[in-house]
């Protein structure tokens, strides 16, 4: 399969995916760390991609979104962005209304 398509149904298919490095129990670089523990905080489940684990992920996903840098955090679909914006949505309290909004619009669509 294509990595760019695999991306594209990783993306679609979770409500809420983050593509780092390492794993959030284990992350592998501090901006990983710190977007993967304000997700965590919000109690909202999320999948998550460790790009060093798939180097074609690695090396195609700036491609995807036209977004350089890891990692990357994907809600409903659409790129919310890198570590920065997820920590000032967080802060702001909107990181978490936006997750749970996915989480709900994907039950209620059964997926």
């Amino acid at each position: 399969m294509d990595v760019l398509k695999r991306i594209g149904e990783q993306v679609k298919g979770n409500p809420v995916v983050i593509y780092m490095k390492g794993t959030p129990q284990f992350p592998q670089c501090g901006f990983s760390m710190r977007a993967a523990a304000a997700l965590q905080e919000c109690a909202v489940p999320f999948a998550y991609v460790n790009v060093l684990q798939d180097p074609e992920v690695f090396e195609n996903l700036p491609r995807y979104a036209e977004w350089p840098t890891f990692p990357q955090i994907y809600i409903d679909g659409e790129l919310v962005g890198g570590c920065d914006i997820t920590l000032e949505l967080h802060a702001s309290g909107e990181l978490k209304t936006m997750m749970e909004q996915a989480v709900a619009k994907s039950e209620a669509a059964g997926s």
